[in-house]
């Protein structure tokens, strides 16, 4: 077993940001210099480092909410937007292992509603992001008002007779595929998809604060709001018209919670080694610049493994490289800037080898 959980449950109980004594205080140190565009009255980030199972920097800059004056923290639960599509994977994949779906299976078999021109397409290429399928943002229809559900998504791709390419065929990154995939996980299961994450992956792992957020059914904790710079002034930007999409983006987690996620991809404590091998295989050669390939729910680039979240007020992500135990994760409420560059800068203070 992975020895993490021991420490972060002090630290955590502790309720205080940590910085590791020792051969990583200057480092530590080196980190607060990194984010001082985060300190003050101005929207925040919350920043942790895990190395060996310890969390050698934990803690929060800035504020999670500029009207209330709420400093964020290592508790701060932020819209994890497109990082959420790791969770998804693992939803898929367990219900894999319980011999309720297979992720060979056509989608076809779990929607239905779906039209002849996605009938080649598998559960498979949605977690890789092969299949094809049109981006529903595109698409969504004019006057629909308020904010779209991912069984809206299914609506809008039912009345999109044609793919991008054909299935399997290429690489196209979909937030439609997800979206999709969080409705298999309600059918293969029978809960909705916010149950069976809670149930089957955050109650088990302790990550008790995070949640896929639905309005007016929960209460997201230690809430960040969102915020984009206007003319020179951060405004509360917090929701999107796709904000309430689950799939693709929906959950809310903080440094504390990621954790513990981190800490059950080292072991058997959420899913088989073979079903994690599944979600760190190079699945598909990528179109993006500097990411060689994708996996499920993961870009993977050599020895290194990460995603990064991005959603109207909200910059996120998270970095690891599983052999040297090094994860930094970065979450931000603020439009700008993407922070995976600053990851990168706090990883190499960390790191014995050559900058990643």
């Amino acid at each position: 077993m992975h020895g993490f959980l021991p420490f972060l449950t002090i630290a955590v109980l502790a309720g205080t940001p940590t910085s590791a004594p020792g051969a990583h205080a200057g480092a530590a140190a080196a980190v607060d210099a990194l984010l001082r565009e985060y300190d003050g009255d101005v929207p925040g980030a919350s920043v942790l480092v895990l190395h060996d199972g310890q969390a050698v920097v934990r803690r929060g800059h800035g504020l999670s909410d500029l009207e209330q004056g709420i400093e964020a923290g290592p508790r701060t639960n932020y819209r994890l937007a497109s990082i959420t599509k790791q969770f998804t994977a693992a939803a898929i994949l367990l219900l894999a292992e319980d011999g309720l779906l297979s992720i060979d299976d056509p989608v076809r078999r779990w929607l239905p509603e779906l039209p002849a021109a996605t009938e080649a397409v598998t559960l498979r290429q949605l977690l890789s992001h092969t299949s094809g399928l049109v981006d529903y943002e595109d698409h969504i229809p004019a006057g629909f008002e308020g904010q779209l559900h991912d069984a809206d998504v299914l609506s809008i791709l039912a009345g999109q007779d044609r793919t991008y390419f054909p299935p399997g065929s290429g690489y196209r990154y979909s937030n439609s595929g997800y979206a999709l995939l969080a409705l298999v996980v309600e059918r293969a299961s029978g809960m909705d998809f916010a149950r069976f994450l809670g149930a089957r992956i955050f109650r088990p792992l302790g990550m008790a604060d995070t949640v896929a957020h639905r309005e007016g059914q929960d209460t997201v904790a230690h809430r960040a709001w969102g915020y984009s710079r206007i003319d020179g002034r951060w405004i509360r930007t917090d929701q999107s018209q796709t904000s309430a999409v689950l799939g693709d983006g929906g959950i809310y987690s903080s440094i504390d919670d990621l954790a513990r996620w981190d800490a059950a991809l080292y072991d058997d404590r959420l899913l088989r080694p073979d079903s994690l091998a599944l979600m760190f295989a190079p699945a598909t050669a990528t179109d993006e610049p500097g990411v060689p390939h994708y996996g499920f729910g993961w870009r993977l680039d050599g020895d290194s493994n990460w995603h990064s979240g991005e959603s109207i007020g909200f910059r996120n992500v998270i970095l690891r490289w599983p052999r040297e135990r090094l994860t930094v994760i970065v979450l931000t409420n603020r439009d700008d800037p993407e922070p995976y560059a600053l990851a990168q800068a706090i990883a190499r203070l960390f790191r014995p080898g050559p900058a990643p």
